[in-house]
């Protein structure tokens, strides 16, 4: 068995691995591939292509597709649904890149005396 060090990454444990067919994808959100295929016309997720040219979902296009769901279930409409989803993981995105900033922020920033 080769070292740990030189074993290929497992695709299972990556979040942005798209190993999900529409169909599984559909069954496990409890939806339709029609309603997946809206996300996609509403530009909210964007399924990797197989050769065969059939769309696989991640596990994070999944997580992504469910916040959707709720939203519509809650009598949000689809296109404002995608649209917040869009904007709680942009704002996500933000905090993180803050959270990296100050952490890391004080080395390297200059520091100003009044």
């Amino acid at each position: 068995m080769p070292p740990a060090s030189s074993r290929p990454v497992d695709n299972l444990d990556d979040d942005d691995y798209p190993a999900y067919t529409m169909g599984r994808a559909a069954e496990m959100l409890g939806t339709t591939p029609a309603f997946l295929r809206t996300l996609g016309e509403h530009r909210l997720i964007t399924p990797l292509r197989s050769e065969g040219g059939h769309r696989r979902y991640s596990r994070y296009q999944l997580r992504i597709a469910a916040r959707a769901r709720e939203l519509v279930d809650q009598g949000t409409a689809i296109e404002a649904a995608c649209r917040i989803v869009i904007l709680e993981d942009q704002l996500e995105e933000a905090r993180r890149i803050n959270e990296q900033l100050r952490a890391h922020g004080g080395e390297s920033q200059p520091k100003t005396t009044t």
